[in-house]
């Protein structure tokens, strides 16, 4: 329930402050005046889009704040937004000029999305065009489910699970269908790019060693004249190399540490390097033997380089990325070779998907069957109390051209004849405004006796209301001149409906009606001060003989008309 409202600098509205009560609040006023102000100040709190223009001329911002009671739901999951020690929810909005707004929760920062969530559970809006949904065959069928009961709104969320999964499985299983179209070709391909990289077989270290051997190769010469003249100034002729010299130098110091110790290490150090000496020498030779390429050597080792080089060329950077290229080649190969296994699985899948949604779009189609006469029933009888006693309502239940939606298969159209002797025809293309109202209050009367559990059979609703968003029972519903278009006995009709309506719940209710004014629990009334500049609009509550005089206003009368008090006092009295 909302306690209280608070608007501040809001168009014409400079402050106003409402403190709703249970049941039946009516706001009223001169056309003109601004009444719709307070369900556009409701729309704000509840994250609606802040047109251009809204903040009070002058003024440097708006600021909007309602106070709801703490919803059963809010105090069992607590949600992150409030404080631990919340006893009510507090939303709120700041708009400023140039269109920024802030919004908040129980005095934290919060974002538009965040209202918009809680604002959808708590308050429903059925304004001067809302009940033109009715026209829609989504909001009709909306209207039938909510009919149905809370089963039917699980039946509804898994239908929409269903059929998405199946969509999902349709989409791929299209891809897939594509890529075994074009499959063959690009295995080709595949199997091709692989083939010619598995013949060369590549790596990283043989190209290290090739490239270490074309320089060997190409530069031979150099190298067998060079190895040859080290070799022989280690070796020599006759012992006159270097190896032969720390040969003798060895020999002789080792004679000369016989005679003096001290000389032993000096000694060791020669007779090591006549050892590395000779082993140099000895490599050196070795080496040079080994330089005796075969013929032809450095044609095969530039040609082997060659086509490292075309493969890396090919696949972009270098001998790792071709390896990559080749690991992509096979996987994607396993996979095209695959293809058709998967294909056969995602069918077997997309089949129990569809199989899964047709069994629940079976239920869902048979609470509507059952549901439609019932729903046809309560709305006649209500029509009947809203001065439409001979009109006839039907609800048809078709099936849906283009198949299975996220609905089921089911289309449903309401039809009206609103007078005898006519055919029923299309709610969309029959009922006027006024019948329109009537039909939707009809509909949301219907729903709100299922909710109680008086719908017939008993049956519980899902605590939507027909057509309505908000969590249920204690979901405030709006309505914003909801019976423009009517008037005399039918309105006294309209109002006392809206004053059932409001049994167990809130309502407010903003109406031109003073049949409807009458019936309200608390009485506000919205007034203009044109002498203003800008001009300016404030709200109060009227009790005893200030209601009466609204009354009398609008019912159209001067405020010293007896006669239109003495009607006044009467519409207050059989309330």
């Amino acid at each position: 329930m909302l306690s209280e409202i608070r608007v501040e600098n809001l168009l014409l509205m400079e402050r106003a402050e409402l403190r709703l009560a249970p049941g039946l609040n009516v706001l009223t006023g001169e056309t003109g005046a601004g009444k719709t102000l307070l369900a556009h100040a409701l729309d704000l709190l509840l994250g609606g889009k802040a047109r251009a223009g809204i903040v009070r001329e002058g003024a440097s911002e708006a600021y909007v704040e309602g106070a709801f009671e703490l919803p059963d739901w809010l105090r069992v999951g607590r949600d992150a937004l409030l404080p631990a020690d919340a006893q009510e929810l507090v939303l709120a909005r700041r708009v400023w000029p140039d269109g920024r707004t802030r919004a908040y929760v129980c005095g934290r920062a919060a974002t538009v999305g965040d209202l918009r969530e809680l604002g959808s559970r708590l308050l429903s809006f059925y304004g001067q065009h809302e009940h033109r949904r009715l026209m829609l065959a989504t909001a009709q069928l909306d209207v039938l489910d909510s009919f149905c009961g809370g089963a039917q709104a699980q039946r509804r969320a898994r239908m929409l699970e269903l059929h998405g999964r199946v969509r999902e499985l349709e989409v791929q299983l299209g891809e897939l269908e594509a890529q075994i179209g074009a499959r063959e070709r690009e295995l080709d391909l595949v199997c091709f790019e692989l083939r010619e990289i598995e013949q060369v077989d590549p790596s990283e270290e043989e190209e290290r060693e090739l490239l270490r051997e074309r320089e060997r190769l190409r530069h031979g010469e150099a190298l067998r004249r060079g190895v040859a003249v080290a070799a022989q100034a280690l070796s020599g002729d006759e012992g006159m190399g270097a190896s032969g010299l720390l040969s003798r130098a060895a020999t002789e110091a080792e004679a000369a540490a016989a005679l003096d110790a001290s000389l032993e290490p000096l000694a060791q150090r020669l007779a090591a390097l006549r050892y590395e000496a000779e082993d140099a020498a000895l490599e050196l030779r070795s080496y040079l033997e080994g330089l005796e390429a075969e013929p032809g050597r450095l044609e095969l080792v530039e040609e082997r380089l060659g086509a490292f080089a075309r493969l890396a060329r090919k696949h972009g950077g270098g001998i790792p990325e071709v390896l990559a290229h080749a690991e992509r080649c096979r996987a994607r190969r396993e996979q095209l070779e695959g293809a058709e296994s998967a294909c056969a699985s995602l069918e077997a899948e997309l089949e129990q998907a569809r199989a899964a949604r047709e069994e629940v779009g079976e239920e869902l189609s048979a609470a509507r069957a059952e549901a439609a006469p019932r729903l046809a029933a309560a709305v006649l009888e209500r029509l009947a109390e809203l001065a439409m006693p001979e009109a006839r309502f039907e609800v048809a239940l078709g099936v849906r051209e283009d198949g299975y939606g996220a609905r089921g298969r089911d289309s449903v159209e309401f039809l009206i004849a609103p007078n005898p002797g006519l055919p029923c025809g299309a709610l969309r293309e029959i009922a006027s405004g006024g019948e329109l109202s009537r039909v939707m209050l009809a509909l949301l009367s219907a729903a709100h006796a299922t909710e109680r559990g008086e719908g017939g059979d008993g049956r519980e609703g899902d605590g939507r209301g027909a057509g309505g968003g908000g969590d249920g029972r204690g979901a405030m519903l709006v309505f914003d001149e909801v019976d423009a278009g009517i008037g005399g006995h039918t309105a006294r009709a309209v109002g006392q409906h809206l004053h059932e309506l409001a049994r167990g719940r809130q309502i407010l209710c903003i109406t031109h009606l003073p049949q409807v004014a009458a019936l309200g629990d608390r009485h506000f009334t919205i007034v203009k001060d044109g002498s203003r500049s800008p001009a300016l609009t404030t709200v109060a509550q009227l009790e005893g003989e200030a209601v009466v005089g609204e009354l009398v206003r609008m019912l159209g009368a001067d405020g010293d008309d007896q006669a239109a008090h003495g009607h006044a006092r009467e519409l207050l009295r059989v309330a």
